[in-house]
């Protein structure tokens, strides 16, 4: 048996999902859906932050728009429902040992998941400093009851 065909272990990491919608342009009065690199709606795994940036950027790993497997730098403000997840997706895990990561424990996992989840609400408020545009479909338009 080749090193290759062994399936790497489960690991826990964080999952979230993109933005459906998310504000885009001069003062953040235009909406595009996803971002570049996933569809909105999408499910990624983040294999990496950056703690000197504030976690504003993360590395995740995911299904690209093409439905290729991709591992990119995504702003937090992009993604939403932060949760621990035991991944078991052979090309995840082998992306999430390529950046290194060390395998974390499920409270770890759910530790780094809540503060994530904060920051990036706070990063998607204050990132345009502008009102939304009306009508809004920002995340924080539809999941804000009116």
């Amino acid at each position: 048996m080749t090193a290759e065909s062994v399936t790497p272990e489960p690991m826990w990491l964080v999952a979230a999902n993109v933005v459906r919608w998310r504000r885009y342009g001069d003062a953040g009065q235009e909406l595009r859906p996803g971002t570049k690199s996933y569809r909105g709606g999408a499910k990624v795994y983040v294999v990496d932050t950056y703690p000197g940036m504030g976690h504003e950027q993360v590395t995740t790993v995911g299904r690209a728009r093409t439905g290729r497997w991709i591992t990119v730098a995504t702003g937090s403000r992009h993604l939403h429902t932060f949760r621990a997840q035991l991944a078991y997706a052979p090309a995840v895990l082998r992306r999430a040992e390529a950046v290194a990561v060390r395998p974390q424990t499920r409270e770890e996992a759910e530790a780094l998941a809540g503060l994530l989840e904060r920051l990036a609400a706070g990063y998607r408020e204050s990132h345009h400093g502008a009102p939304h545009p009306t009508p809004c479909r920002c995340h924080t338009c539809l999941v804000t009851p009116a």
